[in-house]
């Protein structure tokens, strides 16, 4: 069942997630809305917007003269108030601070009409602890957008303990208008569904460098010319299948027993956080990254997420 959606988006947060959900909404039509906590904020914001906008028009994705109509559909603001009058849909993205989350709802659900549903964009926080102090939790939900928002086209739709049946209706409607892959997350669960899957490997993949079986080159390569390519046609579910589930019946039960149990992270990745290397943020983490090196293999990545954009676009 599809609703009719108002096309009127109100976003709480200018930040990485924020604004490209903004261009998102906006490149299927959507007027927006977006909140930043300051006028920094909504600058770098701002910029970033139209640097990801100009390479779409670069790449062929959308173009060049319908640039500028796409950002008149996005208006920032340093006003709640504002940003959120008239909105049908409210999606947050403010940090990952429960305590924050729950004060700003609470405020929303106070302020805004009962018809108004209220999304968070959260990637590990619970909806039903982040709509615990509402009145009317049953119109809270995640839609947890992947970064870059407008590349990645999965959003996870997860329901709280609390959630309407509507509510997830009225998500899911409006993010299959937005040109997204919304899936539904029936349970509130640590990690959604693509987190979970994604630090499962993650954690093999440390474990594996703990134990001097390879680099870390090597593991990042093992999965970039072979499952990373299979999976974006098949998820394990259909590859099991098309390699037969008595194949993999067989390999889990001798496999599985081998992998890593670990409940946190492993030593490597311990110390290079105790040493202060936190990856691509601040030049050091597994790999050295130099100006050169972020500038390249960020290119690569927008430029392969572009091609596969194109093609769910069918352009």
């Amino acid at each position: 069942m599809l609703f009719m959606i108002d096309k009127n988006i109100s976003i709480l947060g200018s930040g990485t997630m924020g604004h490209s959900i903004a261009l998102t909404a906006a490149l299927a039509g959507f007027s927006i809305k977006v909140w930043g906590n300051d006028q920094h904020d909504i600058e770098r914001g701002s910029k970033e917007l139209h640097r990801k906008l100009g390479i779409l028009v670069a790449e062929e994705v959308i173009d060049e003269s319908k640039s500028k109509e796409i950002t008149e559909r996005i208006q920032f603001t340093l006003s709640i108030g504002k940003c959120i009058q008239d909105a049908s849909f409210i999606i947050e993205a403010v940090p990952e601070i429960l305590d924050l989350k729950q004060r700003l709802y609470e405020q929303l659900d106070q302020r805004c009409s009962m018809d108004v549903i209220l999304a968070s964009n959260t990637s590990g926080l619970s909806p039903t602890a982040i709509a615990s102090r509402m009145k009317h939790p049953e119109r809270m939900i995640v839609t947890h957008f992947w970064n870059p928002a407008h590349l990645i086209p999965l959003v996870e739709v997860v329901r709280g303990e609390k959630t309407a049946d509507k509510t997830v209706k009225k998500a899911l409607s409006l993010l299959s208008e937005m040109n997204k892959k919304p899936i539904e997350v029936k349970k509130d669960i640590l990690g959604s569904i693509g987190n979970r899957l994604q630090y499962a490997l993650f954690r093999e993949a440390q474990h594996i460098l703990e134990i001097g079986a390879a680099t870390v080159e090597e593991i990042d390569a093992a999965v970039r010319y072979s499952i990373g390519r299979r999976l974006t046609v098949t998820g394990p579910f259909m590859t099991a299948d098309m390699g037969g589930l008595d194949v993999f019946h067989h390999i889990s039960d001798y496999l599985f027993k081998d992998l890593s149990i670990a409940p946190t992270s492993l030593s490597t990745m311990k110390t290079l956080v105790a040493e202060g290397k936190y990856g691509q943020k601040n030049g050091a983490g597994f790999y050295q990254w130099s100006p050169e090196f972020s500038e390249k293999m960020n290119a690569e990545r927008e430029k392969e997420l572009i091609k596969w954009l194109k093609m769910d676009l069918m352009i």
